[in-house]
């Protein structure tokens, strides 16, 4: 098991590499959402102004 996680020398590459592609994959996941959030909030904010406006 060792042997796997030393990575025959290489181990200090792999692992970051690993660890650099799941960050990528994270973000690409919580960015999208924290942008439709954002876009949800703002188009409320629209629709409570259009609604003022006919008011």
């Amino acid at each position: 098991m060792e042997e796997f996680f030393h990575m025959g020398g290489y181990a200090f590459y792999i692992w970051t590499s690993y660890g650099l592609a799941l960050a990528v994959l994270l973000v690409n996941v919580v960015l999208p959402l924290r942008r439709k959030s954002q876009v949800l909030r703002n188009l409320e904010s629209l629709q409570r102004q259009a609604a003022r406006r006919k008011a």
